[in-house]
């Protein structure tokens, strides 16, 4: 998988469980790599993402009930930094992580804890229980954990 497929699904991801951030729509279109912002600071962009409840792939997949309602993802008051990061808890930032680091292939299912950690430049550590995984695999997943640590870093700050 090419990185710019990577980092435009790890936007997407961030997007999704935030609600829309601002930052993460402008940047979804072209790869993060660039530094220079995607709209201009005239236009307008809503807080909550604008996506019909059709092409939300876990209600593809559920059946056709009209009793299940969907749940809202994003609180009704927002923390924000004035850089316009999401304001989030270590758990909420670890389970980002998790998510993230389960797509990738071997991947275990359980036995797998991340520890976010730190306050301006927080940090994550993965920590495998015994026969989770083979060295080799928990050797690749910690080396991956430094670049999706620094691209969430773009979006969230840690909420002490």
């Amino acid at each position: 998988m090419s990185d710019d497929a990577k980092d435009a699904g790890l936007v997407a991801m961030i997007s999704s469980i935030l609600g829309g951030n601002k930052r993460a729509e402008a940047a979804s279109p072209p790869p993060l790599a660039d530094g220079a912002p995607a709209t201009p600071a005239a236009a307008p962009v809503p807080d909550v993402a604008q996506i019909p409840e059709a092409e939300s792939p876990k209600l593809q997949d559920a059946p056709g009930d009209a009793v299940s309602a969907p749940k809202a993802v994003a609180p009704a008051a927002q923390s924000l930094t004035p850089d316009g990061k999401r304001l989030l808890p270590a758990e909420a930032i670890a389970e980002l992580v998790l998510g993230e680091l389960r797509k990738l292939e071997d991947f275990p299912a359980s036995g797998v804890s991340v520890t976010v950690y730190g306050y301006r430049n927080w940090n994550a550590m993965l920590t495998f229980a015994p026969f989770s995984t083979s060295f080799q695999n928990a050797t690749r997943f910690r080396q991956a954990l430094p670049d999706l640590v620094f691209k969430l870093r773009r979006f969230v700050e840690l909420e002490i």
